[in-house]
């Protein structure tokens, strides 16, 4: 009974490395994609929040910030969906939630720990809006810890390289 129970728990785990990994990049990748879409097609409103842009992001032009965001998503979420770069591109959009997490979501103004827990929502009713974002984070950690899987342009490099 417990060999059989290994053998089924490892087939999930290989499973997990097929399927698992390609989920979470392809939801990611749609959501960076359609998030990078919106900025392409409006208008920069990096002007208005700058100065709460960490260091040293606050230091850069907002033009330029509203270049590397915009294609930073659109090229990061396609690379999420196809598995190219995972590591980098998750590492990337994982910095660039943290930039967005303190300059657009987090409360304008909290003094407790309560206060700041009620911006863990997703609507902005004047006390933050971070939960989809941390929600973000966390999906990232796996991408850039254990990769993009086995169904991914990363995976094909790699076993052609191995070869």
């Amino acid at each position: 009974m417990k060999a059989l129970a290994r053998k089924a728990l490892a087939g999930i785990d290989a499973g997990g490395l097929w399927v698992g990994l390609l989920g979470l990049r392809l939801i990611l990748g749609w959501e960076y994609f359609e998030s990078g879409l919106e900025k392409f097609r409006g208008e920069n409103w990096f002007a208005e929040i700058h100065a709460s842009f960490l260091f040293p992001f606050n230091l850069v032009p907002t033009d330029i910030s509203w270049q590397l965001a915009t294609w930073s998503e659109l090229l990061g979420g396609i690379a999420l969906v196809i598995g190219l770069g995972t590591r980098f591109f998750g590492a990337s959009l994982f910095i660039l939630t943290l930039v967005a997490i303190a300059s657009v979501h987090w409360p304008a103004e909290w003094a407790t720990l309560a206060e700041l827990a009620q911006g863990y929502a997703l609507t902005d009713k004047g006390h933050g809006n971070y939960k989809l974002p941390l929600i973000f984070l966390a999906m990232l950690l796996p991408l850039i810890l254990a990769g993009p899987g086995k169904l991914s342009v990363d995976a094909l490099f790699r076993r052609s390289m191995a070869r």
